[in-house]
């Protein structure tokens, strides 16, 4: 038998209860969309490029992740949908940044947990 699992089926019915209630669907959707956003890399290169840059315009993005403006600005959009990006327009320019605080800190964690692991 394999000795990553139970050899025996029980659980404790308290527990499993309570953990159940505790989880609310919602809010798990909204982290799974957050993370399924962040999962592509090119996505992920452009949330990093918004957290060192603070705020960037489309064809600056296109620069910084190597693409088109056209796929630079998909990407953006695709952020601003999930709520990861927020934009303004000036003029003809339309300038990107992170939507707060907590997508910030995301971003941090996900690249110190990162260090932390190469080290």
């Amino acid at each position: 038998m394999a000795k990553d699992r139970c050899d025996i089926y029980c659980y404790n019915e308290e527990k499993v209860n309570h953990v159940k209630d505790s989880i609310d669907v919602g809010e798990v959707q909204d982290v799974t969309k957050t993370l399924k956003a962040l999962a592509d890399e090119t996505r992920l290169k452009i949330v990093l490029a918004l957290y060192k840059g603070e705020e960037l315009c489309v064809c600056d993005v296109a620069n910084i992740v190597g693409s088109t403006v056209a796929t630079a600005s998909h990407h953006l959009r695709f952020l601003r949908n999930v709520g990861i990006a927020s934009y303004r327009k000036e003029g003809k320019l339309a300038f990107y940044s992170l939507t707060d605080e907590h997508i910030k800190q995301l971003i941090q964690v996900m690249f110190v947990k990162k260090e932390e692991v190469t080290l």
